[in-house]
């Protein structure tokens, strides 16, 4: 799947001879797990593109509006690739969700396979030949590895390792643990298919429970702190245009859009602590968050002082 343009590709080129190669490798990893099958060099030239685009776009904007140009060509620049990392960070929790609720019934089909004779390897392999989706992919490319010279135990070790999923790192464990100790793996690997089963469902519920926080920190995030902090603000220049001049007025502007961003970035974390148990997680919240509680807020500062006058 191609993103960049003819005529951008020279760049994206000189971009791949010139970046660290780890560094494009971690990217280009990520971008996998994301299921997007572009070079990590392609999606860098698309951000630095679009970032210039856009941030002479909003500089071009900030002049009309009498906002500081170099701030709005800043937020311009950095505001595609923050939203590209977002949506990245989004299809890689979709893509593991789909791969964790496909594994159960793939492990017992190799459990079934087991049963009739077959071996672990190649049980494997016949079921990644069949199907589609992001697991079969990820199968086959531990077949793949398998074939190449990675022993079995790495190859699976791996692919929990790389989708960075504490459910299935734990599950293949067990599976390997259960083939060195002996005995009937098919029984083994059909008791870890149940487990998994449960935990995934215990997993749902718990998101079911706390959609109500989680809709509370958003609306408290993009709603009512913007609302509040945005009427205080027209209110004082309502009370400065009748000639009562507040010398606090520009000070508290930028205290409550230092507020409102920073509230909006605990509201994205506490997210991620309340869905997922762990903060790095609401990171991708609170970049969605807290520019959309700015804009809120200076929509409301900017333009409700005319229904004031009115």
């Amino acid at each position: 799947m191609a993103i960049i343009p003819g005529v951008l590709s020279p760049v994206s080129d000189v971009i791949d001879g010139v970046a660290p190669e780890r560094y494009s490798i971690k990217i280009q990893e990520t971008l996998i797990r994301s299921g997007m099958y572009v070079r990590a060099s392609d999606l860098i030239t698309l951000c630095v593109t679009a970032g210039i685009l856009f941030g002479i776009l909003s500089a071009i904007l900030s002049i009309l509006m009498g906002v500081n140009s170099v701030l709005g060509a800043i937020i311009g620049f950095v505001a595609p690739s923050i939203l590209i990392g977002v949506y990245i960070f989004f299809m890689m929790e979709r893509r593991v969700d789909a791969i964790e609720q496909g594994t159960p019934d793939l492990l017992r089909q190799v459990a079934s396979l087991l049963r009739a004779g077959v071996g672990l390897e190649t049980s494997l392999e016949d079921v990644s030949k069949h199907g589609k989706g992001p697991l079969n992919d990820e199968l086959k490319r531990a077949v793949i590895e398998i074939k190449i010279g990675s022993t079995f135990d790495e190859a699976i070790i791996a692919m929990g390792e790389r989708l960075k999923s504490k459910n299935l790192d734990r599950t293949f464990r067990m599976i390997l643990e259960g083939r060195r100790t002996g005995g009937s793996l098919s029984d083994v690997i059909e008791t870890v298919a149940e487990d998994l089963r449960a935990v995934l469902a215990l997993k749902r519920e718990r998101k079911a429970n706390v959609m109500m926080s989680v809709m509370f920190l958003i609306i408290a995030a993009i709603i009512a702190a913007p609302l509040a902090l945005g009427m205080i603000m027209t209110y004082s220049g309502f009370i400065a245009s009748l000639g009562k001049v507040n010398p606090l007025a520009e000070v508290a502007v930028i205290a409550a859009s230092g507020y409102i961003i920073i509230h909006s970035i605990i509201a994205g974390l506490l997210i991620g602590i309340v869905m997922y148990g762990s903060a790095k997680k609401g990171v991708k919240f609170s970049l969605l968050l807290a520019p959309a509680a700015y804009v809120i807020f200076y929509i409301i500062k900017t333009f409700a002082v005319g229904f004031l006058g009115a």
